[in-house]
């Protein structure tokens, strides 16, 4: 077996080429060099993850790339290792730009599955980060920066001064219609990334048009394709199997695509079985329910500000659907805000303020929500007109405050009782997760199951986990964790593992809010219940998402609830249900459907726009009716048809291409965490006392100058139990040790290779049993298209001088071995210098080779690019030629001597214009050439190799 080393007889030198071997910076298509990334990634990766990750890496040359995965296949996870393995690189201006519903979800991943620092930048930090004297603050070399959407583009210039090692942006279909000049956002973070390599996520990067993919392909790389104008005349129809074939050949270097089905071998994916509850309101909640509603479809409210009229009225009626609790509390702090008015003449506080406390996501909707132009305003009203509002707003909280049961909440019960027997039958465990948008009606969903069957192991989620029950779960939770590494220090991340713990090992149920709940995983729990059903379907299947996902090995019930007297909260349900199939099935809402919206916000406003507008049931039906005819026009089948012949493989290749890379990755990982153990063992000698071949306990430091980063303990390498400090490549501890070993002077000494010691067989050394030499190795570094590789290089012969394989050398290094004497004969100095310079050669010549495929298809994109600029030339002459063959016609069947007259004159014209243009063309097409030339000129200056030798150290080998 491969490098199955004896734990007790290293050496050394074993110990200086393994520390070598562990650090080497790799080639960039290479599956060495995510090694660090993959071996420190506390995440099980699968052969898909990794291979998009690579791909992504390919070219060094490469704008960037765009992952197209479908749903539900961790595009999180891939982009996750390409930082990562940017971080190690210490290439650390990231930036990660994200809808504001997920910045909290990057955040987690990136911190707990990749170890990686991260900074959520927004309004309120930006300008403490200013108030601090930071006039930068998107540039932040110690921290992963994540921000919004929005954000990004309200501070452009900010982003545009950094010059970022990679941008990442997440649901990038929102940049499809970057060529139109009326998407705003998309045009600025294309003008302020420009320069910045990119990689692009989104499972639907083509819904409606070709010129989508002309939208994101410009967004990454300028010189991907020509015009616009070019491209729709090129492929715009595409309609032609040569077509594809071109567009396609032309998309593969950048575009990167799997399937679910083509991974099935690798996720197992469960079902979608959905349970609906009906209710009926008490005739109490009914009414309050018609005259919120009725007040909120008023055109003019003093208690709303007119700059966030529509937002504010959707978060109410949020609120009024949640609970009489929840609505009773809004209430009341829009007539607070009112009385205030009365007495200092303006509001004191913003609404947003007030509302954020109990409806959580308001924040994350305010930062999605299209600004609003109200010109009007909201007409200003008299005292007496103020009064009577106030009064309203006062009857309207007194009636939801003496309402004390909810019919919803009663029928949740009920529906607990069949879910959890649908769950039983399902082989699944008795725990469920409850959403709710509001923090008050999650109270009193407390109180309602803390009367319950279910009363013990209840557990609260929210935005601030304050409640006692939350406090104690912590504190007990870091008592049985300290000296870990699951203990963060950070009392938000560590409040979040604690009560997912407690849930997981000792909870039966779950309440959370939206907003709380963002990035955790519950795969052990398979029961979702939507108290609150949102208006947004990515809200939807990032709910369910949290328990639906991979490593979830039961059907997932879904419990939605179903208001029998609101016709349109039954049609919402319809349209969730059945026209985005988020609740059943095996694979939730797809890709196509999904895509539809480009913002979830957006379709959240426009269902928003249907209750304020829509009065009586035929309005209501007659608007849901049309919503429904936009959404199938934009589930577009042709298109889902022209995306699989572009941008998907066959699934027989990709799945053998995946059944290799797993075998790959998996038994480069084993060989990597071998030796990184290997070597603690050598360097740990006397401090620490290894338990296995993945776990030891540091009893003492050895490295006194980092004393206060490396703390003592069990440490174990990631993956395992997590109930230790994780050792791994980036750890203090892990690069303690690596300095250690690769800093050693090491004089020529006789090295013993106990052949007999090792377990199994290694063919490659056989011949060489009995006999001795010597060995030199030395890193050799090459230095070309602006990125770094080491190469170990081996150079030995036998006593006799005859060579010793170079692969034979390296495989020494697996055998136990012993210093036998520190005393040595000179070697052969000029005999291992010549293998090494011959092996040196050899290097250069493979990299030459490789630096050409990646100049070939560089230079081969910006032919393509120059000759779709040139066709857009040429077509301007074709059109004039076009135009004059009409005015000749029209000379002909002139019937008056001026007609023929003012026809010749046309003609002529057009003629001095079409010989104009023809001189122009070549002029321009030669400025085309010109550009293209320099920019393959600035790529040829980066092929220059640049080079170094080290010598690590030389021995006398002995094989026994």
């Amino acid at each position: 077996m491969p490098d199955q080393v004896s734990t007790t007889s290293l050496t050394a030198y074993h110990a200086k080429y393994f520390a070598y071997e562990l650090t080497k910076r790799c080639p960039s298509d290479s599956l060495e060099k995510l090694a660090g990334a993959l071996a420190d990634a506390q995440v099980d990766l699968n052969p898909h993850q990794i291979d998009a990750a690579l791909f992504a890496f390919n070219s060094p040359l490469s704008k960037g790339a765009l992952l197209a995965d479908e749903v539900g296949l961790g595009k999180t996870i891939e982009a996750g290792l390409v930082v990562s393995q940017r971080w190690a690189e210490r290439k650390r201006r990231i930036l990660i730009i994200t809808p504001a519903n997920l910045r909290k979800q990057w955040h987690q991943e990136l911190t707990e599955k990749f170890f990686l620092s991260c900074r959520i930048l927004e309004a309120r930090s930006y300008n403490e980060a200013a108030k601090q004297g930071n006039p930068r603050p998107f540039e932040d070399a110690g921290n992963v920066v994540i921000c919004s959407y929005q954000f990004a583009r309200s501070k452009a210039a900010d982003v545009q001064a950094v010059p970022w090692d990679l941008v990442v942006i997440d649901e990038a279909h929102r940049l499809r219609n970057v060529y139109k000049p009326s998407n705003v956002i998309a045009n600025t973070l294309k003008q302020a990334l420009a320069a910045a390599p990119k990689l692009l996520l989104t499972a639907t990067p083509l819904q409606n048009s070709l010129l989508e993919l002309y939208g994101l392909a410009s967004f990454l790389d300028e010189h991907a394709f020509g015009d616009l104008r070019s491209f729709r005349e090129q492929f715009a129809s595409a309609d032609s199997q040569r077509q594809f074939q071109a567009l396609s050949a032309r998309l593969k270097p950048f575009c990167h695509r799997t399937l679910r089905r083509q991974v099935a071998a690798y996720v197992p994916y469960t079902k979608r079985l959905p349970i609906v509850q009906t209710f009926s309101p008490e005739e109490a909640e009914d009414r309050l329910y018609q005259l919120v509603s009725e007040y909120l479809q008023r055109d003019n409210l003093q208690a709303l500000p007119a700059s966030q009229r529509s937002l504010m009225t959707l978060v109410m009626r949020k609120l009024l659907a949640s609970s009489t609790f929840a609505i009773a509390g809004a209430l009341n702090s829009l007539g607070h805000r009112l009385r205030e008015q009365l007495k200092m003449k303006q509001p004191p506080q913003s609404l947003e303020d007030e509302l954020d406390e109990d409806f959580e996501a308001l924040d994350e909707l305010v930062e999605e929500w299209p600004e609003e132009q109200s010109d009007e305003g909201t007409a200003a009203a008299d005292r007496s007109a103020l009064e009577r509002e106030i009064a309203e707003l006062d009857q309207f909280r007194d009636l939801a405050l003496s309402i004390t049961h909810n019919a919803k909440g009663q029928a949740l019960l009920e529906a607990l009782k069949v879910a959890f027997a649908q769950a039983a039958k399902l082989g699944a465990a008795e725990k469920a997760i409850i959403f709710t948008e509001s923090r008050k009606t999650q109270d009193y969903l407390l109180r309602v199951l803390s009367d319950s069957p279910w009363k013990d192991g209840i557990v609260l989620f929210n935005g601030s986990n304050a409640d006692d029950g939350s406090r104690q779960i912590y504190t007990e939770w870091l008592d049985r964790h300290r000296g870990t590494d699951r203990v963060t220090g950070s009392r938000t991340a560590d409040m979040r593992s604690a009560l997912v713990d407690y849930f997981r090992e000792q909870g039966r149920i779950m309440i959370a809010t939206e907003a709380g709940a963002e990035g955790i995983n519950l795969q052990f729990c398979a029961l979702v219940v939507n108290y609150d059903l949102p208006w947004n379907p990515q809200r939807i299947e990032q709910r369910i998402g949290r328990c639906h996902r991979y490593g979830q090995r039961h059907d997932v019930v879904v419990v939605n609830f179903l208001n029998q007297k609101n016709e349109a909260d039954q049609r919402v349900y319809e349209l969730l249900s059945e026209k985005f199939k988020l609740f059943e099935g095996v694979f939730g809402a797809s890709d196509e459907v999904l895509g539809a919206i480009e913002s979830g916000v957006d379709f959240e406003k426009r269902i928003a726009g249907i209750y304020q507008r829509c009065r009586r049931p035929e309005e209501i039906q007659a608007a849901f009716d049309q919503l429904q005819l936009e959404l199938s026009l934009e589930i577009n089948e042709a298109i889902s048809r022209t995306r699989q012949q572009l941008l998907e493989n066959f699934d027989d290749e990709v799945r053998e291409k995946l059944r290799i890379r797993d075998e790959a990755s998996k038994a480069y990982l084993n060989r990597f965490e071998r030796r990184l153990m290997l070597l603690a063992r050598t360097e740990l000698v006397g401090h620490a006392e290894f338990l296995n071949d993945s776990s030891f306990r540091l009893h003492s430091h050895p490295f006194t100058a980092r004393n206060g980063r490396i703390p003592l303990g069990l440490y174990e390498l990631p993956r395992r139990s997590g109930e230790a400090h994780l050792f791994r490549l980036n750890h203090p501890l892990a690069e303690a040790i690596l300095a250690q070993a690769k800093s050693r002077e090491l004089a020529t000494a006789e090295v013993l290779f106990d052949y007999s010691a090792h377990e199994g067989k290694i063919s490659l050394l056989e011949p060489s049993l009995g006999r001795s030499g010597w060995l030199g190795l030395s890193q050799f570094t090459v230095e070309s298209l602006d990125q770094s590789e080491d190469h170990l290089i081996f150079a030995a012969v036998h006593e006799t001088g005859e060579p010793l394989a170079e692969e034979a050398a390296r495989r020494l290094f697996t055998v136990p071995g012993r210093i036998e004497t520190a005393e040595v004969s000179r070697p052969p100095t000029s005999v291992i210098d010549e293998l090494t310079h011959q092996r040196q050669d050899a290097i250069q010549r493979d990299i030459s080779q490789r630096n050409a495929a990646f100049f070939e298809a560089e230079a081969q994109k910006l032919d393509g690019w120059a000759d779709d600029l040139k066709l857009g030339l040429e077509r301007e002459i074709k059109e004039l030629d076009r135009q004059i063959k009409e005015a000749r016609r029209a000379a002909i069947t002139a019937l008056t001597l001026e007609e023929k007259l003012a026809s010749q004159k046309q003609i002529r014209s057009l003629e001095s214009l079409r010989n104009q243009k023809r001189r122009s063309l070549f002029e321009a097409q030669d400025e085309v050439d010109r550009q293209r030339d320099n920019l393959i000129q600035q790529i040829e200056g980066k092929l220059e190799q640049r080079t170094s030798l080290s010598a690590l150290f030389t021995i006398r080998w002995k094989l026994v």
